[in-house]
């Protein structure tokens, strides 16, 4: 399997091609996390964890990301100072989902860099 690293993150060829559906599934499970947070991975990951891995492993990436996200704010909404980086943390994190978007619909599976794998 060939793998791509870089500050943006990982990607590699799935070893079965995915299908329209399972790339369209993956991409919302990326997309969605704007409008609706941890819920979207979520239920697509609950709902689709048996049926596609391709789909399952782009949810669970994305909700592991979301989760560390809102961790990182906490923290820095914590600290004082921190309150005023939080655009930062937000600009970042639109980046790297629609990276990880581009990497869905490419068909190919993403790992969002400095995440925390909770969920497994």
């Amino acid at each position: 399997m060939e793998q791509q690293n870089s500050f943006l993150g990982t990607d590699e060829q799935p070893l079965v091609q995915p299908t329209s559906d399972e790339k369209t599934l993956a991409i919302l499970s990326h997309v969605l996390t704007i409008v609706v947070w941890l819920f979207a991975p979520l239920i697509i990951y609950l709902i689709k964890k048996d049926e596609s891995k391709f789909v399952a492993a782009h949810a669970k990436e994305s909700l592991n990301f979301q989760i560390t996200v809102t961790l990182v704010c906490i923290v820095l909404f914590i600290t004082i100072i921190g309150i005023f980086l939080l655009w930062i943390v937000g600009i970042i994190a639109l980046i790297l989902v629609i990276v990880a978007t581009i990497k869905a619909n490419d068909g190919k599976l993403y790992r969002y860099p400095f995440t925390l794998r909770l969920i497994k």
